[in-house]
């Protein structure tokens, strides 16, 4: 929420606010998700070298002081320098964050036998609710008259609340370096809840264990297939409702309708699907529903006002995500061990990232394509994702119990 408050309006800042060229304003939303998602695997390495609660507070507060700094910052470099910091912040939190949702939702599967999937969901849902009420909060501030300073201190103000949250929530942990060496821990230390263990291993020996597991990069290929493909939803969609109606104002509500669908049916969808099939199943599922969005969108009628094509890309795309991210989240305990769950949390954004990247070149040569040639193609990307995925192992959940999970 306090993110998105933020940044719909920031593109407009930088060029109608501080003067900016185009190239500039690109380059600098282009820094911000470099110094964010390329960052994700050194928030994810410390994150196992010293535990997720300092990584999250140390991230939180960065965040503030990053919106602060952006909030009055009216030079070029000043404004890099915020942005730089805001996208690192997220870089810090947000692996630590994913990895103890993943490493607390494997512990509850295993004490109340609940699928892990439960938990993800709840964690995209709260994402997604995020999303669509924080551009209605800068929004509001901008009626207001407040501008787009004032949007930024309400951001950090959000996470302010955040810190002090995490502060008071996150377990403490406590790194053992060497485990042949680990001395048992006391008896209150041994019953009390709020305690967790964890060895802090070579940073090399650590970055070999994730990099070299060949079904984790076959899940980060996967998973990078469909990163590319809601990528779309910025780049192909818009272009889809411009051609249908001539201009681009419908797009907000398809975007609100994909949050929203997210947030209500979210929840609904997992627990259909956590106890009925396994994550390998949900996943490939989930991309092959993404692919049916792109090859529906030819074959739909263009009907009231020419969205409907667009709006069952948007539908079919967010059920698919709905289907895939809890499952691809929840098999990464299933392929990395405990003690590396952090680097592999921000390693699976981080090399999505990068493909997401090169993909975007790609994508967007598309759009000179004719109509056929070009939804066939982006349909193709999730569809390569799919086959990818039916390699992995089925992992825990539903009637396939192929794996189980490693604690470490």
């Amino acid at each position: 929420m306090g993110f998105y408050a933020v940044l719909p309006y920031l593109a407009t800042h930088l060029g109608s606010g501080l003067g900016m060229a185009g190239w500039l304003v690109g380059l600098v939303l282009g820094l911000r998700t470099f110094s964010q998602q390329g960052l994700f695997v050194v928030g994810g390495a410390l994150t196992d070298r010293y535990g997720p609660r300092p990584v999250v507070l140390t991230g939180c507060a960065l965040r503030i002081a990053g919106f602060g700094w952006l909030a009055f910052a009216g030079s070029t470099a000043t404004v890099i320098g915020a942005v730089l910091l805001i996208g690192f912040a997220a870089a810090l939190f947000s692996p630590a964050v994913e990895s103890e949702a993943a490493r607390e939702a494997v512990r509850h599967e295993r004490d109340t036998g609940a699928p892990r999937a439960h938990v993800l969901a709840l964690f995209s849902a709260a994402g997604q609710a995020g999303a669509f009420l924080g551009p209605l909060l800068g929004s509001l501030l901008l009626l207001l008259g407040g501008g787009f300073r004032a949007a930024c201190l309400a951001g950090a103000l959000v996470f302010v609340a955040v810190l002090t949250g995490h502060a008071r929530l996150m377990p403490h942990t406590a790194p053992v370096r060497e485990p042949a060496q680990e001395p048992t821990p006391p008896p209150a230390q041994q019953s009390a809840p709020h305690i967790v263990t964890r060895t802090a291993q070579p940073a090399r020996s650590a970055w070999r264990a994730v990099f070299a597991n060949r079904p984790f990069l076959l899940l980060c290929l996967a998973y990078s297939t469909y990163l590319v493909a809601y990528n779309q939803l910025y780049l192909s969609l818009p272009v889809e409702v411009e051609r249908a109606t001539g201009s681009q104002a419908a797009l907000g509500w398809l975007f609100a309708l994909s949050s929203l669908l997210v947030v209500v049916a979210q929840m609904p969808v997992t627990r259909c699907s956590a106890r009925r099939i396994a994550p390998r199943t949900a996943l490939v599922t989930g991309l092959a529903v993404v692919a049916a969005g792109f090859a529906a969108v030819p074959l739909t009628p263009a009907g009231p006002g020419g969205l409907l094509p667009g709006a069952a890309l948007a539908v079919l795309l967010t059920l698919g995500q709905m289907l895939l991210v809890p499952a691809a989240r929840g098999l990464v305990p299933d392929l990395v061990e405990d003690r590396h769950l952090g680097l592999a949390t921000g390693a699976l954004s981080s090399v999505s990232g990068v493909a997401v990247l090169a993909g975007s070149a790609a994508t967007g040569a598309l759009l000179e394509a004719s109509a056929p040639v070009r939804w066939a193609a982006l349909a193709a990307v999730p569809l390569a994702g799919a086959l990818l995925a039916f390699t992995l192992p089925a992992g825990r959940g539903g009637k396939e119990q192929g794996t189980r999970a490693v604690t470490g």
